[in-house]
C-alpha cells in the first residue's frame, strides 16, 4: 500500500540499468494472489478431486522454471472454480511456486484450456499492457529475479514465500518495444546454450566414465602382472607366505585374531598346468579370472588380511564415521568405541558404499559401519589396497541384506589375489601411484 513515504533502495538496486528503464516491485506493475488454505481444505476433498473432471489444477510440481506441465490425474469441476474465482486460471499468466525445493520456480501459463491453483503456486497476472509476460518470466527467472528467492532459501530450512514477499521482489523494466526485442534474442539464444550445456554435460560424463576405466584399466594391469616387469633377481613370494603364516600364528596366539584366520589354503600348479586348490584336506581344481605370472604365488584374500572389531577402548575420543573421514561433517565426540590408530585402515562393512577402504587419519574410534582391516606387513599395504580397490565394485553391487545392505565377506574373503615379491608390490603400487597423477 502506498504511504506517500520516500525511502531510499540504494542497497537494494544490483546493478545500473540504462536509460528509459525503470526499476519496480512486482506488486506495482502484476496482481499476485493465491488459493487460501482453508480454501483448499474446505473445497478440495478426495471426493472434489478426480482426472474425469474439466478444470485441472496447478500444483508445485507443475511449475518448472520456464516451463509449465498439465496436471494429468487432478481436476475440478466447473462450478467448484467459478466459486474460487480469485485463484482460477483463465487467462495468460506467469506462475511461481512459493513452497518447498522449487521455491522461485517461475513459467508461464499457457492458458490452453482453464486451469485453477492449488497450494504452493502463486498467479502473477499484469496489471496492465506495459509489460511482456515474455519478458516478465526471464526477468523473474534470471539471476537477479532470484536474488530475494535465493537469500530466503539460504537463511531458512523450510524456505517459503509469502505473497507480500513476492510483491517486493524487484525486477528491471525496459519499454514494451524494448521487453519484446530482448524476449525475442532470449528465445533464439536459449535454445542454443541449453542444446550445448547438454552437450557439455555429456562430454562431461564421459571425461568422468573415461577417467573410471582408465584407472580401473590400470588397476587390472597392476593385478595381472603386466603393469612393471618381473625381475628374476627379485625370486619369488614363497618367503613372504611362510612370514605371512607365522605373524597370523603369533596374532592368534596374542588373541588378535581369530583361529579360523589360519585356516589357510595352498594354491598350486600342478603337472597338467591346471591349478588346484587343497584345504582342510581335500583338493579341488579352480580356475582363476586371470593369468599370473610364474614368480607370482596365489592366495585368497583371507590369507593375507582380516576383518577385525578393534580395540575396545573408554575416554573422549573423535567418531571416525564416513561422513567425517569424507570431510562432510565437523567431528563428533563421543566417550567409547572400538579405538583404531592414526595409519591403521578400516572398511565400510555397512551401508551402500560397503568394501571401501579408508586409511585412518588420526586416532579415534571407528564408525559403527566400519571394521578395522588388518593387513598382513609382510606385504606392501598399498598394493593390497589397490587390489580391494580394483574389486570395489563389484563388492558393492554384491552386498547381502536389503533395509541396510552388509559387505558380502564370504566373496570379500575368497578373492583369488596374486602374490608377487615384495620389491615387485612396491614398485606396481609406485607406478599405479604415477599414472593415477596423470589422469588428475
Amino acid at each position: 500500500m502506498a504511504t506517500g513515504e520516500v525511502k531510499c533502495i540504494d542497497e537494494e538496486i544490483p546493478f545500473e540499468i540504462p536509460q528509459g528503464w525503470e526499476w519496480e516491485r512486482i506488486g506495482n506493475v502484476f496482481f499476485v494472489t493465491k488459493l487460501a488454505g482453508f480454501e483448499y481444505t474446505k473445497f478440495f476433498t478426495k471426493e472434489a478431486l478426480s482426472a474425469s473432471n474439466p478444470i485441472p489444477i496447478v500444483r508445485a510440481q507443475n511449475v518448472r522454471m520456464g516451463f509449465f506441465e498439465e496436471n494429468k490425474n487432478e481436476a475440478i469441476s466447473e462450478m467448484l472454480s467459478n466459486q474460487l474465482e480469485r485463484s482460477a486460471l483463465n487467462k495468460k499468466c506467469l506462475l511461481m511456486t512459493f513452497i518447498g525445493a522449487g521455491i522461485g520456480d517461475t513459467c508461464i501459463f499457457p492458458a490452453e484450456r482453464k486451469n485453477h491453483l492449488a497450494p504452493n503456486v502463486a498467479k502473477i497476472e499484469p496489471l496492465d499492457d506495459s509489460i511482456s509476460l515474455d519478458y516478465a518470466v526471464f526477468a523473474l527467472m534470471s539471476p537477479c529475479g532470484q536474488r530475494g528467492v535465493n537469500a530466503i532459501k539460504k537463511s531458512t530450512a523450510q524456505p517459503s514465500l509469502s505473497m507480500e514477499t513476492i510483491r517486493k521482489l524487484l525486477t528491471s523494466i525496459p519499454p514494451l518495444k524494448e521487453q519484446k526485442c530482448i524476449s525475442l534474442k532470449l528465445s533464439e539464444a536459449l535454445p542454443l546454450v541449453e542444446k550445448y550445456s547438454k552437450v557439455q554435460e555429456e562430454q562431461n560424463q564421459l571425461n568422468v566414465e573415461i577417467q573410471y576405466l582408465l584407472k580401473k584399466s590400470i588397476l587390472q594391469e597392476a593385478i595381472q602382472g603386466k603393469l612393471v616387469p618381473q625381475i628374476a633377481e627379485e625370486g619369488t613370494a614363497q618367503e613372504l607366505l611362510e612370514q605371512i603364516k607365522t605373524e597370523k600364528e603369533k596374532l592368534v596366539k596374542d588373541g588378535k585374531l581369530k583361529k579360523s584366520a589360519l585356516t589357510d589354503s595352498v594354491i598350486f600348479k600342478g603337472d597338467d598346468n591346471k591349478y588346484y586348490e587343497r584345504i582342510n584336506g581335500q583338493t579341488i581344481e579352480i580356475e582363476f579370472p586371470f593369468e599370473y605370472p610364474n614368480s607370482w604365488y596365489v592366495a585368497r584374500l583371507k590369507d593375507i588380511c582380516q576383518l577385525i572389531d578393534g580395540k575396545k577402548k573408554s575416554g573422549k575420543g573423535i567418531c571416525l564415521d564416513a561422513k567425517y573421514l569424507r570431510g562432510k561433517s565437523s567431528a563428533t565426540i563421543i566417550e567409547k568405541g572400538k579405538f583404531v590408530y592414526a595409519g591403521d585402515n578400516i572398511i565400510l562393512v555397512d551401508g551402500e558404499n560397503s568394501g571401501e577402504v579408508f586409511i585412518v587419519p588420526q586416532d579415534g574410534y571407528m564408525g559403527s559401519t566400519f571394521k578395522q582391516l588388518w593387513l598382513s606387513s609382510a606385504m606392501w599395504k598399498p598394493y593390497i589396497l589397490a587390489f580391494i580397490l580394483f574389486y570395489k565394485e563389484e563388492l558393492r553391487n554384491s552386498k547381502r541384506g536389503a533395509a541396510i545392505p552388509h559387505l558380502n565377506k564370504e566373496l570379500f574373503y575368497n578373492l583369488f589375489i596374486g602374490i608377487p615379491p615384495l620389491a615387485e608390490q612396491q614398485r606396481i603400487a609406485e607406478r599405479i601411484n604415477e599414472l593415477s597423477q596423470l589422469l588428475k
